[in-house]
């Protein structure tokens, strides 16, 4: 009984510590955004917007994106936080810190930057929210929100989730630097 009552009062000064407000990766409040990415299409135009938050068990995305085909999209975390239209090539590779195969899939990955494949409704609009590695927002070389930004890109085509280094997942149509909230 005294250890029930010990434990509860342990759990009251955290979280009093915390403002209230209990914690995800990296010290944010849950589902308040740790980081945020404006997305562009080709002709950098804005078409959507990208936010990641802690959960209790780890981290997520809320995405909100137009102007796309139909379907299943790759989407990752990429190395560099650049977007330079048309091909978005200056975004790098994967972000890839472990030095890991692509996918979820491979018995030798995943990237860090591997994500669950963005499903694109008939209008060609997605808004959804997906769950994340927690290790994407807390710091660290494994982390996305550290000194070096990061990017999140679309792709043309389905991630099959094991072809390394990227999928199958083809062209990179959308794009957003990933900033730190």
């Amino acid at each position: 009984m005294h250890y029930q009552y010990a434990g509860a009062l342990l759990a009251a000064v955290s979280l009093a510590a915390c403002g209230g407000q209990p914690r995800g990766p990296g010290g944010a409040k849950l589902d308040e955004p740790a980081a945020e990415a404006s997305l562009v299409d080709s002709s950098g135009a804005r078409v959507g917007v990208a936010t990641f938050s802690g959960t209790d068990g780890g981290a997520q995305m809320s995405i909100s994106v137009t102007g796309l085909a139909p379907g299943r999209h790759g989407l990752h975390v990429h190395e560099i936080g650049a977007c330079t239209p048309q091909g978005f090539e200056s975004a790098g590779g994967h972000f890839n810190p472990d030095g890991r195969k692509h996918g979820t899939l491979n018995p030798d990955g995943p990237h860090a930057g591997d994500l669950p494949n963005l499903v694109v409704e008939a209008d060609g609009s997605a808004d959804t929210t997906l769950t994340v590695p927690g290790s994407l927002l807390v710091e660290g070389p494994g982390s996305m929100v550290g000194e070096q930004k990061r990017a999140l890109v679309i792709h043309a085509d389905p991630d099959d989730e094991k072809t390394d280094p990227s999928g199958n997942s083809g062209a990179r149509l959308v794009c957003g630097v990933i900033e730190h909230s």
